[in-house]
């Protein structure tokens, strides 16, 4: 089942992938939005792992 799911999502981030990139070159109007969703689930991603590093108390991840 967890193969499944996976398998599931690891086809949605290469077909969010290949949509940024063929929006990127002038796509039609469906892959431009299928990239901003793409694009803005990556944001949320990179937020919600800032988020948790600093409730950690990390500090800089840099050095």
């Amino acid at each position: 089942m967890i193969l499944i799911v996976l398998s599931v999502v690891l086809l949605l981030v290469v077909g969010g992938c290949a949509c940024v990139v063929w929006a990127s070159r002038g796509g039609p109007t469906w892959t431009r939005a299928v990239a901003a969703a793409t694009l803005a689930a990556g944001e949320l991603v990179r937020s919600s792992g800032r988020l948790r590093g600093s409730r950690a108390g990390s500090g800089d991840a840099d050095g």
